[in-house]
């Protein structure tokens, strides 16, 4: 083991020679061979991306691909808004091309992409959010135009006319005695083509889209927060709908994702790609340890073969946002070799560079 006085006085326990990552004069070089497979997006982060969060968004890309090339698969968390900040655009394509094998999001996340395919042209950016006043902010509410950070979404445009729909597969669900998860709901009027003589962008660009023309397995705790989740629980109250059986909960989620993990999880193993906190992030990583010590199964499951976590949160007390991977290891989620990364920055920004840069951009 290294001294003290060889590293510093603070270094890390067990931190020696043959620990350290090279310096930026050795993996980090340039050579023909750094840029072999990459597009302009991927030559311009390994040419650029050397130090602090770029550095780590460099490495956790080139990891990212590593898994996919020997064979792995990538699960998603996506929590926060990202479907209104457009993520669809670089998301939906590594759906289709096999670069997401699952995804675990907010009812929010869910719900938006599909608001943006009908109603983009009617959605209000705000550049100067910041400096709104409350009376502003009101004046947003009354015309029916609730805010996500710089983005209002067009109420009646989007909301109204998806919920028309899907509450009628809601009801005809209730009569039959049928039951159906969120996403099923979705899925289901995407693919029906209802829809399409009012898409307002590239259909290409909708995640959603591309997840329910692969039937992608999905995963949506919490639904109940979202708009449609809203907008379910008032036709029970309303007396519309008889009950909550036909949309399916969080338990039968939780069940679902662990058989799917215990199918797919097998060789090079499942990643875990994470963007925000919350619910959605925490939700799908539990279901290691729910396999491993509540099942039982401890030999038989693999920890998740890599975790990358965008986020700005700082370490507080139990925030699961800002908590670092380190301490995953101590619920059975991770490995102290898991290949594991903390980009401190926006996911609009971070999230579509990496995904360009596996997809080869």
């Amino acid at each position: 083991m290294a001294s003290k006085t060889e590293f510093g006085l603070n270094a890390p326990p067990g931190l020696t020679k043959e620990t350290l990552l090279p310096g930026h004069g050795d993996t980090l070089d340039l050579d023909l061979e750094t840029h072999k497979g990459l597009g302009p997006v991927g030559r311009f982060i390994t040419d650029n991306f050397k130090h602090f969060n770029a550095a780590t968004l460099h490495e956790a890309a080139e990891a990212y691909s590593a898994l996919i090339d020997k064979g792995g698969k990538m699960f998603l968390a996506m929590a926060g808004a990202m479907s209104t900040g457009e993520l669809g655009i670089t998301l939906a394509e590594m759906i289709r091309k096999g670069k997401v094998h699952a995804i675990c999001c907010t009812g929010a996340n869910l719900e938006e992409d599909v608001f943006n395919l009908v109603a983009h042209s009617k959605y209000l950016r705000i550049p100067g959010y910041r400096d709104l006043t409350p009376d502003d902010e009101e004046l947003l509410l009354e015309h029916e135009l609730p805010r996500v950070t710089d983005t209002c979404i067009p109420e009646k445009a989007a909301m109204k006319v998806i919920e028309e729909i899907v509450s009628e597969y809601w009801a005809e669900a209730d009569s039959a005695g049928l039951s159906y998860f969120p996403h099923e709901y979705l899925y289901r009027l995407l693919l029906s083509g209802e829809l399409e003589d009012k898409y307002e962008i590239d259909p290409k660009h909708s995640w959603m889209l591309a997840a329910a023309e692969k039937n992608l397995p999905m995963y949506v705790p919490g639904w109940e927060d979202s708009t449609l989740g809203n907008m379910f629980a008032s036709l029970i109250l309303k007396g519309d709908i008889h009950g909550p059986e036909c949309v399916k909960g969080g338990v039968a989620y939780m069940t679902s994702l662990a058989e799917w993990y215990k199918k797919e999880a097998n060789g090079a193993g499942i990643g875990f790609f994470q963007i925000g906190g919350g619910i959605a992030g925490d939700f799908p990583i539990c279901v290691v340890p729910l396999l491993k010590i509540d099942m039982g199964m401890d030999e038989k499951v693999p920890y998740w073969a890599y975790f990358v976590q965008i986020s700005d949160s700082t370490t507080s007390y139990g925030s699961y946002s800002g908590a670092v991977p380190n301490e995953k290891i101590t619920w059975a989620k991770l490995q102290p070799e898991t290949p594991r990364f903390v980009i401190e920055s926006d996911a609009a920004i971070v999230a579509p560079m990496i995904f360009a840069y596996v997809l080869g951009r």
